[in-house]
C-alpha cells in the first residue's frame, strides 16, 4: 500500500448554538493533524471525524456577513447608502460578476473549513468538498476502514454519496454542468475533464442521492451507531435528506432552464416530463414515510411557525421545529446582532443604517384568507381596507402601516416612531435607513426587537437561522413535479397518495388559509400560476426566489422582473384604539422602483476568468 500522507481533517467542536455537541465525539486526534491514511481512515471514531468537516464547508445562508443578502428575486428591496456594496443591489443591476472574491458573499470568496461564517464559499469549499468525498470513497474501495460494523460502514459511506451530490448540486444550481469528477484526481496532474450539461449531471448527483438513500438509516437516533450521539445527530445526512435531494436534483433538471427550453414555467412544454415524474416519485416517497409517522419530521403547527426561523428566550435552541430537514451548522453566537436589526427602521434599532425591505409587489403575493390571490375576480379584497382578511402568513411576515411597533415608548423618539407610518409620506419611508416600499419585513424578528423593548439579544438567547430544506417546501416541490409529470393540478405519483394541489391545500391548512380555488386549477398554466404565487408566499425571503425564477425561465419575464412601491394615504388620522387592519386608506396605488433589466446571460452565474483559462474544455457561460 502506498504510504501516501494525508492531511487529516477532523471534525471540530460544535457551539452550544449550534445544539448539537457530537462532532466532538469523534475527536481523537489534534485538528490538522497530518497522518498516515491507514490511521486516518481505520475506525469509524476517525472515519467519521473525516465527514464531520464535510459539513462545515456550507454556508450559513442567513448569517454568512455582517449584514447578508440572499434574496435577489423581486422580492426584496435594499436601501441605498450604506446597503449598496451587498450582492442584492449588483443582482438588480445585472452586474453577477461581482460576487467573484466578493467578501459578502457566500458564493465565491476565501474560504476554510475551519473558518468561522465569514469563511464559507459554495464554489470553493463545494469543489473541497467533492474532492473530500471522493478521497473518502477511495478509502472504502481500498479497504482501509478497518474497525466498523456493516451499519458503521454504511453510515461513512452514505454520507460521502450525499455530500458529493450535494456539493454538486450547491454549484450547479449556479453556474450550470460541471466536470463530474467520481475519483481523487492525482493533484500534480491538471484538470481536462469537459463540462458536462446540467441533466447529465443531474443525473449522477441523483445516483449519488439514491446510493445514500440505500444506505443511510431515517433516523440516526434509532440505530446502534447514532445511539452514541443519541439526540445530537440531527445536523447529519439520513435517508430522506438524500430522498429529498434526489428529488429536488430531478425537478432542477427538469425546469425549463436545465432543461435547455426556451419556454417558461407558465407555458405548456416547457418541462422535461419524465424527469418531472421522477421528481414527484421521489418527493412523493419522502412524504409517504412523514404522512405515515415513519420518520422524525412534521409540518410545524403555525402557533410555532415563527420557531422555524428564529427562537428567542429558548436557551440558544436552533430554529426549524421538526419541520427542518437539511440545515448548516450556525458558526457563530453574535451572529444574529446585524442581521436581525437590518429589517428594522434603522431609528428604532441598532443595525448598520442597512434596511431589507420586501417589495410592495411580492407582498402582494399574500392573497386573502380564503386562498383568492388579490387579483382573482371573487376577491374579496378592499383596496380601501387592504389589511383585513389577509392570509395568516401576511400577519406572520410583515410589519404594515398602523401597526405599534414600540411597547415601552417613553422619551420622545420612541413615542414619534411607535406606531409604523408606512403611508406614503410617513416618516418610516426613507429610502436609506427606512422602507423604500410602504412595508418592513419581521418574519425573522420579533415586533420587541426594537432598542426600546430590547426584546433580541444575547440575554434572550436570540438565534437566526434558516434551513437548505423545510418538509413545506417539499410538499410544493411535489405539487409541482407532480402537476408536470403526471397531469396538472389532479396528477399524483403513484408513490404518494396526494394530488398536487391537495400538496399546496395541506400547506395551506396549516396556515387557516382556504383551498386553491376551482377556477385556479383548470389548466396547467393556470396552475403553475398560483403554485409559484404559494412558493412566494410559503418560502417567502428564505432564499428560494432567485433560483426559482431562473429555473423557471421567470427571470427577465414582467412581472417578475420590477419591484415596486406601495402608494396610499391614510383616510383620517391613524385611530390607534383599533386593530390597525380596521385603519381605512385612500389612493391605493403601486410605483414601480426597480426595473431589472436582465437579459438571456443573467439566467447563469459567470465563472471567474482564471477558472475557465485552466483549460479548453471548461468554458464559460454564455455571454459572459
Amino acid at each position: 500500500m502506498k504510504k501516501n500522507i494525508v492531511k487529516y481533517l477532523y471534525g471540530i467542536a460544535v457551539t452550544l448554538v449550534v445544539g448539537v455537541s457530537a462532532c466532538t465525539d469523534y475527536l481523537d486526534k489534534a485538528p490538522e493533524s497530518v497522518i498516515a491514511p491507514e490511521d486516518a481512515f481505520k475506525n469509524f471514531r476517525n472515519f467519521q471525524g473525516f465527514v464531520e468537516r464535510m459539513y462545515h464547508l456550507n454556508p450559513d445562508l442567513a448569517k454568512h456577513y455582517w449584514v447578508s443578502s440572499f434574496n435577489w428575486g423581486e422580492d426584496e428591496v435594499i436601501t441605498i447608502g450604506n446597503g449598496e456594496y451587498l450582492m442584492g443591489h449588483s443582482i438588480d443591476r445585472g452586474n453577477y460578476r461581482n460576487h467573484i472574491g466578493k467578501g459578502d458573499c457566500f458564493l465565491d470568496r476565501n474560504w476554510s473549513a475551519g473558518g468561522d461564517r465569514f469563511a464559507k464559499s459554495i464554489w470553493g469549499g463545494g469543489w473541497h468538498g467533492i474532492r473530500t468525498a471522493n478521497l473518502g470513497l477511495k478509502a472504502i474501495e481500498d479497504g482501509l476502514l478497518i474497525d466498523a460494523t456493516q451499519e458503521q460502514r454504511d453510515f461513512i459511506e452514505g454520507q460521502l454519496y450525499f455530500l458529493r451530490g450535494w456539493f454538486y448540486f450547491q454549484i450547479t444550481q449556479y453556474w450550470g454542468g460541471m466536470p463530474y469528477v467520481e475519483t481523487v484526481l492525482p493533484s500534480d496532474q491538471p484538470l481536462r475533464l469537459p463540462r458536462e450539461s446540467y441533466r447529465e449531471n443531474a443525473l449522477k448527483m441523483a445516483a449519488d442521492f439514491q446510493k445514500a438513500a440505500e444506505l443511510l438509516p431515517v433516523n440516526w437516533d434509532n440505530t446502534s451507531t447514532g445511539s452514541v450521539t443519541y439526540g445530537n445527530n440531527e445536523l447529519r445526512a439520513n435517508k430522506i435528506w438524500a430522498m429529498a435531494m434526489m428529488g429536488k436534483t430531478y425537478l432542477y433538471a427538469a425546469s425549463p432552464l436545465m432543461a435547455g427550453k426556451t419556454t417558461n414555467a407558465l407555458q405548456d412544454g416547457s418541462y422535461d416530463v419524465e424527469l418531472a415524474k421522477l421528481a414527484a416519485d421521489a418527493l412523493g416517497e419522502v412524504l409517504a414515510l412523514v404522512e405515515s409517522g415513519q420518520t422524525q419530521y412534521e409540518l410545524a403547527t403555525f402557533d410555532k411557525y415563527s420557531n422555524l426561523f428564529y427562537t428567542n428566550d429558548q436557551g440558544w435552541r436552533m430554529p426549524g421545529e421538526k419541520e427542518a430537514i437539511i440545515r448548516s451548522p450556525t458558526y457563530g453566537a453574535d451572529s444574529y446582532w446585524r442581521q436581525m436589526n437590518s429589517y428594522q427602521y434603522q431609528k428604532i434599532s441598532e443595525g448598520d443604517g442597512i434596511v431589507l425591505a420586501p417589495a410592495a409587489n411580492y407582498v402582494n403575493y399574500f392573497g386573502m384568507a380564503s386562498g383568492l390571490p388579490l387579483d382573482h375576480p371573487d376577491t374579496d379584497f378592499d383596496p380601501e381596507y387592504p389589511w383585513k382578511n389577509r392570509d395568516p402568513r401576511f400577519y406572520k411576515n410583515f410589519v404594515y402601516d398602523g401597526v405599534k411597533v414600540i411597547t415601552n415608548a417613553t422619551d420622545s423618539l420612541s413615542k414619534e416612531h411607535q406606531y409604523a407610518h408606512l403611508y406614503t409620506n410617513g416618516n418610516y419611508i426613507d429610502p436609506q435607513i427606512g422602507s423604500r416600499t410602504g412595508y418592513l419585513n419581521y418574519k425573522f424578528i420579533p415586533l420587541t426587537a426594537n432598542k426600546f423593548d430590547s426584546g433580541i439579544g444575547y440575554s434572550h438567547g436570540s438565534h437566526l437561522h434558516l434551513s437548505w430544506m423545510r418538509l413545506a417546501d417539499v410538499y410544493l416541490m411535489y405539487a409541482e413535479a407532480a402537476a408536470q409529470g403526471y397531469g396538472g393540478a389532479n396528477g399524483k405519483s403513484p408513490k404518494f397518495s396526494k394530488t398536487a394541489v391537495e400538496a399546496i391545500n395541506t400547506i395551506r391548512a396549516r396556515a387557516g388559509v382556504g383551498e386553491v380555488h376551482s377556477s385556479l386549477t383548470g389548466s396547467l398554466s393556470t396552475f403553475m400560476k398560483e403554485l409559484i404565487r404559494e412558493r412566494a408566499v410559503e418560502l417567502s425571503f428564505e432564499g428560494h426566489r432567485f433560483n426559482d425564477l431562473r429555473r423557471w425561465r421567470l427571470l427577465t419575464v414582467y412581472p417578475y422582473n420590477i419591484k415596486t412601491r406601495q402608494l396610499f394615504d391614510r383616510a383620517e388620522p391613524l385611530n390607534k384604539d383599533v386593530d390597525p387592519r380596521e385603519n381605512r386608506v385612500v389612493g391605493w396605488d403601486e410605483e414601480i422602483i426597480i426595473t431589472r433589466n436582465l437579459i438571456e446571460r443573467h439566467y447563469w452565474l459567470p465563472i471567474k476568468t482564471s477558472d475557465v483559462s485552466m483549460y479548453e474544455g471548461f468554458g464559460q457561460n454564455p455571454g459572459w
